[in-house]
């Protein structure tokens, strides 16, 4: 195994590499996902925190801060636009190209929360490096001819695989329905696939008031205007608001994972989360459910995504999530393609 290292080792190039604080390297003048004091551009691949690091200082150091018009209105919502307003904040859409250094930068659409995106960086050499930043594989389209691909590696073991046969979208719809029968449906989980929840029901003709928090209303809001269809949502601090959710009244209520555990202890829950391999609808309280609908490809995701791509060599990111090793370890198994994990150990953060 060391010698394997060592040679793996060999090739990596320092064009595309996880530095020890998580920040995705590219090239010679870009950081994603977290503040590098050597880099003057810093781009955020989207608003979920674990890819916000170091923002803040990033917005005082770099010359242009780079993200999407849809991810720019979510980190503001959710963190304050006081602390944007005076950075060198620069929105760039899907396919626009920004030029630094001899550098050419391009965002590409990542399926995953609102305004989520891939970053491809291409020397003036020709040498094309990419990182992937969170996604899924249906809807992302594959970055391909890379001389270095960096990968995310949440779901990147053997054991984070979805074989569930069924349609999770669907099933979603039909427990909501059921138990709206029988009154109030409280659902739980994070900014970005809450709102996917909501255009998920309404799609489906679910048309029973949506109530929400303050702070899911206004992320709620940068959704719908960035084109999510969520309908109409009624503050769970105004009259009708409590009055449906007092009176146990037929509505759907969104709220963040972190308010599981003192929100509508005693109503119908339904939690949405992507850590769950065992089955698809799982329960986990004597009204609770557990569903898998999750915003990161899988394991088979994961490794299909890269056969897809094609790249000369792969860098998982180690940081974020433990699992970069074994997927590194998988890649080279099963596709034949050089891949080391960085950093070589997954930090506290």
């Amino acid at each position: 195994m060391r010698h394997e290292q060592l040679k793996l080792g060999s090739w990596l190039p320092s064009r595309a590499r996880v530095s020890p604080r998580g920040a995705v390297l590219l090239g010679d003048f870009v950081a994603c996902d977290a503040f590098d004091n050597s880099r003057p551009l810093r781009v955020v691949t989207h608003a979920h925190a674990d890819h916000l690091s170091g923002l803040k200082s990033s917005l005082r150091s770099c010359e242009k801060v780079l993200m999407t018009s849809a991810t720019r209105d979510l980190v503001g919502v959710m963190n304050g636009f006081n602390m944007l307003r005076d950075g060198p904040v620069e929105t760039v859409e899907y396919g626009e190209e920004v030029e630094f250094g001899g550098d050419r930068i391009r965002l590409v659409k990542a399926d995953h929360i609102l305004g989520a995106a891939q970053v491809i960086v291409e020397s003036s050499e020709g040498v094309r490096v990419a990182y992937t930043g969170d996604f899924r594989v249906g809807g992302t389209e594959p970055v391909k001819d890379c001389d270095v691909l960096v990968v995310e590696a949440t779901y990147g073991s053997p054991m984070c695989r979805r074989p569930f046969g069924v349609d999770v979208e669907d099933l979603l719809v039909r427990m909501v329905e059921q138990r709206l029968r029988n009154g109030s449906v409280y659902v739980f989980g994070y900014h970005g696939k809450l709102q996917e929840v909501m255009q998920i029901l309404r799609g489906a003709d679910v048309s029973v008031p949506f109530v929400v928090p303050e702070r899911v209303f206004h992320v709620s809001k940068v959704c719908e205007q960035h084109g999510m269809q969520l309908g109409d949502l009624t503050l769970s601090t105004d009259a009708d608001g409590q009055e449906l959710l007092d009176g146990d009244l037929p509505c759907v209520a969104f709220y963040h994972m972190n308010a599981r555990g003192s929100v509508g202890l005693r109503g119908s829950r339904i939690c949405v989360s992507g850590w769950e391999f065992r089955s698809a609808c799982r329960q986990i309280g004597e009204r609770e459910h557990l569903v898998a609908l999750s915003d990161h490809s899988d394991f088979d995701g994961l490794i299909e995504y890269v056969k897809r791509c094609k790249p000369r060599r792969v860098v998982t990111d180690n940081f974020r999530v433990s699992h970069g090793v074994t997927l590194a370890r998988e890649i080279r198994k099963r596709l034949g393609i050089p891949a080391i994990a960085m950093p070589k150990r997954c930090s506290v953060h």
